[in-house]
């Protein structure tokens, strides 16, 4: 009989492993940090990330109406295909939720994301018919559209997914691999969210801690501008993974501590490691899964971050070679901030101050899509914005740019003709020019990059059939000092004497820019409820009021750029702050680390911008693109390593899924966008 002591018997038994390491620390909180994750709440619920009870509440007895709904619908079917009755009874149907709903940390008046899972005899077209008839019946349905419902006020997106069982079991659980045998891959596509959303739940030590710290991250990441995922950033589920894997790393620790580990472990990630919550398993289904070592374009991914469920798949592809800089500079920041809190030399709401991105570079280049109707302009903005990340990879690609920034949020942009009915939405993306040593002038032509861009998103819209007559996307180059008469008054924060002098549209049409707005801002960042009232935009400028149709495309002047004004940030500054920052931080040891592709060396020839001549049918066809641009590319990270030379002449556009352009091109004038950088 072996011998016990005294605190022998109080040793609590061996705690449970998360996680493809061992954790970094098993350390428990002290009394300062339930403090200091008391603050966090507290600093935290002026943003409107907590959701109050009574609306909870509604979430839970909507969602259980749509469940019966889905049970009831799933019966008539049953019936109108003569199943035995046996089976009718018992046939199920049922509601899953994903998504930020699911894990526990959506906000105020935020979406749901749901998935319909039906038995196998259900069809598709029978989601999409007979379901869809069943929705528009139901007076708490206050609009409808394909995948979306909106019930009271609350938005429901909807997925469909037919298992090959015969009936939907009450406590049906997703997460077990064998349901997706003998599925179609949009089923599989659709059960995805739901699979990926309860296996993160079930990898963290602490559902309650997880949730905390992921709600102070997003609204961290929303409020610093790296909140997208469409345009290369990172989306809900991947930040959901960030803090899961930290969790995992410190087990015992609660909220106030897992944040500053959030900033502690990923400023220092030895990125393109993968980030991983668990040893991917194969299945023999067959299915494709991330894995550098047999798909060799896995290995131009520059921030991978692993789903946990099979199918594994990277949730962060479209990140870039600038997203992921601005999003580890923003991760240091974050760092040396946390660092200071913890000393009580700052406080939590430092780390929720929203940086004023408009004073943070010098050379912007603004983007406008506007179209004659609010229903075009919604259908129009989604295509221009799923796009905007190839025009940023192309300008990486630039030998004169080290950085190219998007912001994520768009807004009201000013109208071209007050008199004409028009919605405008308007993108600013940040540039940094590289220094130039060596050279007195120097010549920065936009102009293919501009193009190529454009010219993608006309050929989408048009053999995607959503092309309308005056449907347009436009160029700029703008200074600092002139975002003023662009942007509403309240997003320029930093109070400053503005230069009268006008923002230069010499476009090659020779139209001048109207700066009245339109109302619409598509996009709202989270802000204290105590903070200041939106301002509307005081409209300047003037129009000319020409009758002539605008062209599809219009462009921006040449622009001077004296040598002083051009500055390169710090990016990948490697100091470190705070004693408590010296921890190793674990890699992924089952996966090859993945060099990242070399800064490909661009070979540019300064080509004239053509002229071509507008017609009456200009809306009809689509641009063709500048020709005579001599460059070469690594290949783009969703594309082939591989390219041909024909390709690399457009090596910044994802064309894989776009056919060729029609054989009568629509005559448009180029963007042209030169810039000059004079010592």
């Amino acid at each position: 009989i072996p011998v016990t002591t005294q605190g022998s018997q109080q040793t609590q038994p061996p705690q449970k492993h998360y996680g493809i390491t061992s954790p970094i620390s098993l350390a428990a909180p002290k009394e300062t940090d339930c403090i200091l994750t008391q603050k966090l709440i507290e600093t935290l619920k002026p943003f409107g990330v907590f959701e109050e009870e009574e609306e909870l509440q509604r979430r839970i007895l909507i969602l259980g109406k749509l469940n019966n709904l889905v049970k009831e619908w799933i019966r008539e079917i049953s019936e109108s295909k003569n199943l035995p009755q046996s089976v009718i009874e018992n046939v199920g149907g049922k509601i899953f939720t994903f998504g930020s709903y699911r894990l526990g940390v959506h906000t105020k008046g935020a979406d749901i994301d749901a998935l319909c899972v039906a038995p196998r005899h259900v069809d598709r077209s029978d989601f999409f018919t007979s379901f869809y008839d069943k929705l528009k019946l139901q007076e708490e349905v206050k609009d409808l559209r394909i995948w979306i419902v909106v019930l009271f006020v609350f938005q429901i997106d909807i997925l469909f997914a037919r298992l090959a069982l015969q009936t939907i079991p009450e406590d049906l659980d997703l997460r077990d691999d064998s349901l997706l045998k003998n599925l179609d891959i949009r089923c599989i596509r659709s059960l995805n969210g739901c699979r990926v959303t309860d296996e993160i739940l079930h990898l963290v030590p602490n559902i309650d801690n997880f949730r905390l710290t992921l709600r102070a991250i997003k609204l961290w990441a929303k409020r610093h501008n790296i909140y997208s995922n469409i345009l290369g950033f990172l989306g809900g589920v991947s930040w959901a993974m960030l803090v899961a894997r930290t969790c995992q790393l410190y087990p015992n620790a609660i909220a106030s501590t897992l944040v500053h580990k959030f900033f502690l472990v990923f400023s220092k990630w030895e990125w393109p490691n993968p980030v991983l919550l668990k040893q991917p398993e194969e299945c023999n289904l067959n299915l494709p899964v991330w894995d550098p070592r047999v798909n060799p374009s896995d290995r131009y991914h520059l921030m991978p971050i692993i789903t946990p469920a099979y199918p594994q798949q990277n949730s962060t592809y479209n990140v870039s070679v600038s997203t992921r800089m601005v999003m580890v500079e923003e991760f240091k920041q974050g760092l040396a901030i946390t660092d200071e809190i913890l000393l009580s030399k700052a406080e939590w709401s430092k780390l929720f101050e929203a940086p004023n991105f408009f004073q943070k570079y010098k050379h912007y280049i603004v983007l406008l899509a506007s179209a004659p109707t609010e229903k075009q302009r919604l259908e129009w903005v989604g295509l221009v914005e799923s796009k905007i990340r190839i025009l940023v990879g192309s300008l990486e690609k630039n030998e004169f740019i080290t950085l190219a920034h998007v912001n994520p949020q768009s807004f009201p942009a000013p109208k071209e003709n007050p008199d004409k009915e028009e919605f405008r939405t308007m993108w600013v993306i940040g540039l940094v020019f590289k220094k130039t040593e060596n050279s007195e002038n120097l010549s920065v032509d936009l102009t293919y990059d501009i193009q190529s861009f454009t010219d993608t998103v006309y050929r989408q819209a048009i053999n995607s059939k959503m092309f309308e007559v005056d449907m347009k996307i436009a160029a700029m180059h703008v200074k600092r000092k002139q975002l003023h008469q662009l942007l509403p008054n309240h997003v320029l924060q930093k109070k400053k004497k503005h230069s009268t002098e006008g923002v230069k549209l010499t476009a090659l049409n020779d139209s001048s820019l109207d700066l009245s707005m339109d109302s619409d801002n598509s996009m709202s960042v989270p802000s204290p409820t105590s903070a200041t009232k939106t301002s509307p935009l005081n409209s300047s400028g003037s129009s000319q009021g020409r009758n002539s149709p605008a062209p599809a495309v219009t462009a921006a002047s040449v622009t001077n750029i004296q040598a002083t004004e051009v500055s390169v940030p710090q990016v990948n500054s490697s100091e470190s702050s705070g004693g408590t920052s010296s921890e190793s931080i674990p890699q992924t040891a089952t996966q090859p680390a993945i060099s990242p592709p070399p800064k490909p060396t661009v070979s540019r020839v300064v080509s004239s911008t053509r002229n071509a001549a507008t017609s009456g049918n200009a809306a009809t066809k689509i641009p063709t693109p500048i020709v005579g641009v001599k460059r070469t590319s690594s290949p783009h990270k969703e594309e082939s390593p591989k390219k041909t030379k024909t390709e690399e002449k457009t090596s910044s556009t994802d064309l894989s899924d776009i056919p060729a352009l029609p054989a009568n091109p629509i005559p448009v004038i180029k963007n042209s966008i030169k810039l000059r950088l004079n010592r």
